[in-house]
């Protein structure tokens, strides 16, 4: 593990303040296909993330990033070895789970606040008592969500009436309104122009200090998982494994500015030298 000595200490929780585990990859691979014609997305990997602890995974196209990601949520299974994620194995539910993808995925019928309101619909214990608390503690909670990121004025609009940028500050309330313990993020604002990307940042930083729930974060943007890791690994070409698993020493909060200091653009340039030679060694 190598750390950037010349950083400031981080802020956040140490080793051993952190909670318990709450994802766990024990040797774990994964193999699409059979035969001939099987693929190995994942080379056997053993990754720990305690609660409440922000990690990012980066590496070139291909590497298994997603995958893990996928593992993590219980989306699907390992080939072999174990994914343990709040002490069961993936998909037994023993953590809440919220997700955010690229693609806002908005439902065009429903307002912004009804969107953001639909994990109350569907996990519990907020399913049993939405009927009773969608007109009330379940619109605050909304309306307090919307807030924070600003966008309380456009409750009542529909995703077609708001920009790329809105419609994610709204996927970002939408995966935090049922509180969950786990926040699994691939590339959320890949597809968003840089100033806009850069705004969110901001945002979900507040949103993670003023919450800490445990988060996984997808992506190919260095300067992003500098920005908001806590910890970050770099993986190898496919089939992926963790090259360098290192801490983020910046203070918090951060801002963009601090991306354009040079201790900054060295961990970029260090990061990126180490996917270059990923990619190179499997060429």
């Amino acid at each position: 593990m190598t750390a950037i000595a010349s950083l400031p200490r981080a802020p956040d929780a140490p080793a051993d303040r952190l909670g318990a585990k709450a994802i766990e990859l024990e040797d774990a691979a994964v193999t699409f296909g059979r035969g001939p014609a099987a693929v190995a997305a994942l080379a056997p990997t053993t990754l720990d993330i305690r609660a409440g602890e922000f990690l990012a995974l980066v590496g070139p196209s291909g590497c298994g990033k997603s995958t893990i990601l996928k593992l993590a949520a219980g989306l699907i299974q390992p080939s072999r070895g174990a994914v343990i994620v709040g002490g069961r194995e993936a998909g037994a539910k023993a953590l809440r789970i919220g997700m955010a993808f690229q693609n806002p995925t908005m439902l065009p019928w429903l307002t912004i606040e009804r969107n953001v309101m639909l994990p109350l619909r569907i996990v519990e214990p907020f399913r049993s008592q939405f009927r009773a608390k969608r007109r009330t503690a379940f619109r605050d909670r909304a309306h307090a969500l919307l807030d924070q990121v600003g966008l309380r004025a456009f409750a009542g609009h529909y995703p077609w009436q708001l920009s790329g940028g809105m419609l994610q500050r709204a996927n970002l309330c939408r995966a935090l309104i049922h509180e969950p313990q786990l926040l699994l993020l691939d590339e959320p604002f890949g597809a968003l122009d840089q100033f806009t990307r850069e705004e969110l940042w901001g945002v979900l930083q507040d949103l993670w200090i003023d919450r800490r729930p445990t988060v996984l974060l997808v992506t190919h943007d260095l300067r992003e998982a500098g920005y908001l890791a806590g910890r970050i690994c770099v993986m190898s070409a496919r089939p992926g494994r963790i090259l360098d698993d290192s801490p983020v020493a910046f203070a918090r909060p951060r801002t963009v500015a601090m991306t354009y200091e040079p201790d900054f653009v060295s961990l970029n340039h260090r990061l990126r030298d180490l996917i270059v030679s990923a990619r190179a060694g499997s060429a």
